[in-house]
């Protein structure tokens, strides 16, 4: 089962679409515009995007280009343009896949689970740095045994960073990686993210434990009995 959120402005084909998806086990989220897509991503995790490109409030490849923004969520474009310059344009842009109108259901469960399958390696295994544990297919954190209230973008970069222990990352790569922005972005959001993770994990900058910043380089994620910390 997959949390889908469904992007389709067409009531009767989103209608019939969360039937088909429910039908296969799915757990389906609405969105009629790209406003409504982005304001489901701001508040909760989801699987897969399911986007129509024929919004009435934006274009989809600047709703994609939005998504990919603030999230890597997967993508899959699901539209009735079928020319191949808007294939590979899309793709570019950040869409993990691409279904054309008219589609099955059946071959829509297909495409979702072949990018599920694909996403499936980096959501494996759980982490564990000192005192701290993860689960990314679960997407639950412990500190010493306590649960931590993680949202969503404070979970995707301290398991990215707990998947490379004591390694400095640098912001570029954070920023492609957990932004989704491969050209680069604001540095101050890394920032302000590690500074609410060290609040949940009960240090500040000043008395690090777990957080490290390398000044002009990037982030690395430590245990705090490791002598390597520094």
């Amino acid at each position: 089962m997959a949390r889908v959120l469904l992007v389709e402005d067409d009531t009767t084909i989103r209608a019939a679409l969360v039937r088909a998806m429910s039908a296969f086990g799915h757990q389906v989220v609405e969105a009629g515009d790209a406003r409504g897509a982005l304001a489901v991503l701001a508040e909760r995790d989801v699987d897969v995007v399911v986007l129509d490109l024929g919004l009435p409030d934006l274009d989809g490849t600047a709703a994609l280009r939005m998504i990919r923004a603030r999230s890597t969520v997967p993508v899959l474009i699901a539209t009735a343009r079928d020319r191949e310059a808007d294939i590979v344009r899309l793709l570019n842009a950040g869409a993990d896949d691409y279904l054309t109108k008219p589609y099955s259901a059946a071959h829509l469960a297909a495409r979702i689970a072949a990018i599920l399958r694909r996403a499936a390696p980096a959501l494996a295994g759980a982490l564990a740095v000192g005192g701290l544990r993860l689960d990314p297919a679960a997407r639950e954190a412990a500190l010493d045994g306590r649960p931590l209230a993680l949202s969503r973008r404070e979970f995707d970069l301290l398991a990215y960073l707990a998947a490379r222990p004591g390694s400095v990352v640098p912001r570029r790569e954070l920023l492609a990686q957990v932004w989704g922005q491969p050209d680069g972005g604001d540095d101050a959001t890394i920032d302000v993210h590690v500074s609410w993770l060290r609040r949940k994990l009960g240090e500040s900058a000043a008395a690090p434990r777990y957080l490290r910043t390398v000044r002009g380089v990037g982030v690395k994620l430590v245990a705090p009995d490791d002598p390597a910390a520094g």
